[in-house]
């Protein structure tokens, strides 16, 4: 197969993100959101709230991550960040198997590199991948708020769980980290969250 055949092949397999259905609510709308309008709208809280990154953050290199980090539903599909630990785990793997066939679609070259951005999204492993991260575990938070709860209330979600996802936030932006708390605080206060069960 030649370059282009493989390039355009790789590009079919990434438009089935279309029809992978996540589980946050979209406000306004009587559906979910899919796995393609997510990873749309990370990259524009990317192009809108930079002023957020550490120094020196590359953020074209953040938005290719966020663009590629969710190519692997296509074959894994979505699951809940609060799913049980033994559901992450199947899904990691799913999301590997995933990861191996669909960046082997393109040239090696490509497929090198896209696989790099892949795993260093991942593995959190540069100031990109953690503010990309902080970015992708923050984009759900804000669509419960719209949604008056949305999957918060669904799952039965505390603001206990909730918290407890907020270091990825702030480990990619202590401002964003801060804001996230206080929305979390927020939430609470509206009835849109069950509050802390332990007190803080």
């Amino acid at each position: 197969m030649d370059r282009l055949s493989r390039q355009l092949e790789f590009i079919a397999e990434a438009g089935r993100l279309k029809g992978v259905q996540r589980q946050t609510m979209l406000a306004g709308l009587v559906r979910r959101e899919n796995s393609a309008e997510h990873s749309w709208h990370l990259a524009i809280l990317a192009l809108a709230l930079a002023e957020y990154a550490p120094p020196g953050t590359d953020m074209s290199r953040v938005i290719a991550m966020l663009i590629v980090h969710d190519l692997v539903e296509v074959d894994a599909g979505d699951l809940s960040v609060y799913a049980p630990q033994a559901d992450q785990d199947r899904q990691h793997a799913a999301e590997q198997a995933a990861a191996d066939r669909l960046f082997a679609l393109l040239p090696a070259d490509q497929a090198a590199s896209l696989r790099q951005l892949w795993d260093e999204f991942e593995e959190r492993g540069s100031m990109e991948a953690r503010f990309a991260r902080a970015l992708d575990r923050l984009q759900p938070m804000l669509e419960n708020v719209k949604v008056g709860g949305g999957t918060w209330r669904e799952r039965g979600v505390t603001a206990d769980d909730v918290l407890a996802k907020v270091a990825l936030i702030e480990e990619g932006s202590a401002q964003l980290g801060r804001y996230a708390r206080d929305l979390i605080d927020r939430a609470v206060q509206a009835g849109l969250l069950a509050p802390f069960t332990a007190g803080r």
